[in-house]
């Protein structure tokens, strides 16, 4: 019979080996040895961008960008996740569902959206002429704000999903002894709530932050060529230029960045966690 923990490991083994060999290897391979490219090519490109105005200009836009889309959709999504999570209404189920709906939509679909709201013939351009606020449509296509606009619609859902699961988690009875010892919803939702779904909302933070910095369809129809981010800027060096260094050295960037927010935030996370 085998020691529990060796069987434990055992079992590990194929699912590990798979995410090694599958996973692991080739994107280790693109980021530092692309085809045709030494490292050595892709760390001297590496060194260029970061010393070149034009793509530090795109780094801190994909960055700012990104935190943005990162903090809007969690101040938007835990409220909705905490009402959805603590309602006792039986249709509770449904609107979790109308909430994830646009999980299932398209990316291409929702952008095109809102080409089509935010366009100087839009939706909202009619909007603002026929309230007499402008005589010409402002120009809100290619702006960071519908980039912005975009992304959230995109992520949110998903914010609201992890937000959820995490909410969903605490106790019930925690949220009626805060009541009971006299303090308001919205303490006790601060005090109690939040602290306890703080995991949740760290993940939800790292999976909108990584899905903005990395999404290319909605950053390239909403923002254009003016508001060019690191994806659109790994397109074209892979797609248009076929420079691989320049591509290896972006997607490295990229991934730096997601693994720098998601360490800072299971730091705080395990640092709330110690005070509480």
């Amino acid at each position: 019979m085998f020691h529990r923990p060796r069987a434990g490991a055992l079992l590990l083994f194929p699912g590990l080996l798979l995410m090694v060999l599958g996973f692991a290897v080739p994107s280790a391979a693109m980021l530092f040895a692309p085809p045709g490219v030494s490292p050595s090519d892709v760390f001297t490109r590496l060194t260029k961008m970061l010393t070149d105005g034009y793509d530090l200009q795109i780094i801190g836009r994909t960055l700012t960008l990104g935190l943005i889309v990162t903090v809007v959709c969690v101040v938007i999504a835990f409220p909705i996740a905490s009402l959805l999570a603590r309602s006792t209404s039986r249709w509770a189920g449904l609107w979790l569902a109308l909430a994830v709906f646009p999980l299932l939509l398209s990316n291409v679909v929702r952008s095109f959206g809102w080409l089509v709201i935010l366009g100087s013939n839009g939706v909202l351009g009619k909007i603002i002429t026929g309230l007499g606020l402008a005589q010409q449509a402002p120009q809100l296509l290619y702006t960071p704000l519908a980039v912005v606009l975009g992304l959230v619609q995109l992520f949110l859902p998903l914010a609201v999903v992890s937000c959820y699961s995490a909410v969903a988690q605490v106790d019930r009875g925690l949220d009626d002894a805060a009541r009971g010892l006299g303090a308001s919803r919205l303490r006790t939702l601060w005090t109690v709530v939040v602290p306890l779904s703080l995991p949740g909302i760290v993940v939800a933070a790292t999976l909108v932050f990584a899905g903005s910095i990395t999404a290319y369809t909605t950053p390239y129809l909403l923002g254009g060529s003016s508001q060019r981010m690191l994806a659109t800027q790994l397109f074209v060096h892979a797609n248009v230029t076929v420079d691989w260094a320049a591509a290896s050295a972006t997607a490295l960037v990229m991934t730096v960045l997601v693994f720098a927010l998601s360490g800072i935030g299971s730091a705080v996370a395990r640092a709330k966690g110690r005070v509480a």
